[in-house]
């Protein structure tokens, strides 16, 4: 049986690959994005395998109406795909508070309105498969991410405690932590850097901005690529919790791990003095383990 897949962010980048991939592996797709005429032109007149909807995912009625009439047209939804959002790559003393609120709106907000839309539908079905477009900078922090790997760390936070909730209903969520992929993510369009001029980082901030000219559509990643994974991935029985895409991502990652383990380790000693006396006591009464686990 095809699976119906509802898509944020679809009319370019990620989203559109994802889609395609889809749609190429015989699935229906319920394609969202700002701009209906974007969808039209992504993806032409409305079919048997495809519904494309308007979407700002910032509005939450937006969310609510469209998820409707998704199920209304195809009567289930099995895959959502957060993905719509974008990038601020300001260092934090150059962005503003309106900055960080709009990065969170899209990044955060919109990724809840649009879960807490759909959660209903697949809690009656018990079954869905949620994937969450992070990016390696949701685990791997950097100069100018401030606000974007900020918002990214809060996906991953949101995801992994999702996951539980969900899962006995038969819901897979999966956080989805790109690399660098050759889309317009670092045109004009897409990303924002910060606004507010400090002569002290203005060495920096001139570095950075050459550093994300030189790599914008040069990147590795093939967004192709990254849509037949998530196709694959949908199908799978026990999909992982994180899916890292791209050999970059992959080795950013394993230099994050290899770095709280040292950190963990160098530090442990000194951690671990911090507990009550009567610790061995507490873990008793709570079994050893956060009641998160």
């Amino acid at each position: 049986m095809s699976r119906v897949w509802f898509i944020t962010g679809a009319t370019r980048g990620l989203g559109l690959a994802i889609a395609r991939a889809a749609l190429d592996a015989g699935d229906r797709v319920v394609a969202t994005g700002r701009k209906q005429a974007a969808l039209d032109a992504a993806f032409g007149a409305d079919g048997e395998s495809v519904l494309g909807l308007a979407l700002d995912v910032v509005n939450e009625d937006q969310a609510r109406t469209a998820v409707e009439a998704a199920a209304a047209r195809f009567g289930r939804i099995d895959v959502l795909v957060n993905n719509a959002g974008y990038g601020n790559l300001g260092l934090f003393e150059q962005t503003t508070d309106a900055d960080a609120r709009a990065q969170y709106d899209t990044n955060v907000f919109g990724l809840y309105n649009v879960t807490r839309a759909v959660l209903p539908i697949m809690r009656g079905q018990r079954a869905g498969r949620i994937f969450n477009v992070s990016s390696v900078g949701g685990i791997v922090g950097g100069e100018s991410g401030t606000l974007y790997c900020a918002s990214k760390f809060a996906v991953e936070g949101f995801s992994e405690s999702l996951a539980g909730e969900v899962a006995p209903f038969g819901i897979h969520v999966t956080i989805v932590q790109p690399g660098f992929f050759r889309t317009d993510f670092l045109d004009a369009q897409s990303i924002r850097f910060g606004s507010v001029a400090v002569d002290d980082y203005a060495a920096m901030s001139d570095g950075l901005d050459a550093f994300w000219a030189q790599r914008n559509h040069a990147q590795a990643g093939d967004p192709a690529k990254l849509g037949a994974a998530l196709v694959t991935l949908a199908g799978h029985e026990a999909p992982p919790l994180r899916f890292a895409a791209g050999s970059d991502a992959v080795a950013m990652i394993e230099g994050k791990i290899g770095r709280l383990r040292d950190e963990l380790e160098a530090w442990k000693t000194l951690s671990v003095t911090t507990d009550r006396e009567d610790a061995a006591e507490a873990s008793a009464i709570t079994g050893g383990a956060s009641p998160w686990l």
